[in-house]
């Protein structure tokens, strides 16, 4: 891969497992140094040294995104180690599985928190910080589910679909700062936290449906995370990208009749 964000830093919330792993490792083998944040330190650190063994250089920071001082407090830490944020991705992110019927004033809040209310006020510290520079990436993380909906995950539908306008209307705000602010939307795709629920008969059921009858490979989604982060995307803002493998055109067929889910995922 060539090393075309030499000298960036990026940020990369929820890095200590699936997809925010995949980005951190994808941006560092891209030559940025990452800072790699989410609650929990250990599997962080692994991150780290594993982006370490292959050259790379990365820092860890702490973040609980429905914290707004812990936001702070890491993002000031983040600058500390590497000096300033050039690239945010905002992965961090999670869901309920349950129907509307079941949803709870804690589930709504839980995954709102996260999903929206975390995502923006870490762009919104972020964006102060590129906007004094006049220079910066923001990468929002939306889903397939920004566009369509499953039984069972209805909040986490709702606030793929904001995560689109917020992406939106950060990028008019931002623009003339020369931040821009993309949006990615992934389709299904095959990580840990996945793996229970596609491997079950609902799972195998709605995988038949992809066009190509199989799960997103994390690194599927590597060379629009590079556009996003690089140059290459200067004149790009305020758009989400869906990249899923087609899956949009057979998964959602029969979609109300299917039971939820049992195993939360992106």
């Amino acid at each position: 891969m060539t090393q075309q964000l030499n000298g960036k830093v990026a940020l990369v919330t929820g890095a200590s497992q699936g997809l925010g792993k995949q980005f951190a490792e994808t941006l560092a083998s891209a030559g940025a140094t990452v800072v790699v944040a989410s609650r929990r330190r250990e599997p962080l650190e692994a991150v780290a040294t594993e982006i370490a063994s292959q050259g790379g250089t990365a820092y860890v920071v702490e973040l609980d995104v429905t914290d707004v001082e812990s936001i702070g407090s890491a993002i000031d830490g983040a600058i500390e180690q590497a000096g300033r944020i050039d690239i945010l991705v905002n992965n961090a992110g999670l869901t309920v599985n349950r129907l509307i019927r079941d949803v709870t004033p804690e589930d709504f809040d839980l995954v709102v928190g996260t999903n929206l209310r975390g995502a923006f006020f870490v762009a919104q510290q972020v964006g102060a910080h590129m906007s004094e520079r006049g220079d910066g990436k923001i990468i929002n993380l939306s889903s397939i589910l920004a566009d369509f909906v499953m039984p069972g995950v209805s909040v986490y539908c709702m606030t793929k679909t904001a995560i689109s306008q917020m992406t939106s209307a950060m990028a008019l705000e931002w623009a003339r700062k020369n931040i821009q602010v993309n949006a990615l939307a992934p389709g299904f795709v095959d990580t840990e936290i996945n793996a229970e629920f596609f491997d079950s008969p609902a799972g195998q059921q709605i995988m038949g449906r992809f066009p190509g009858q199989a799960l997103q490979q994390p690194e599927s989604l590597d060379s629009t995370l590079l556009f996003l982060a690089s140059a290459a995307s200067d004149h790009t803002t305020g758009r989400t990208f869906r990249v899923d493998d087609g899956q949009a055109l057979g998964a959602f067929q029969g979609a109300r009749s299917r039971p939820p889910p049992d195993e939360a995922r992106k």
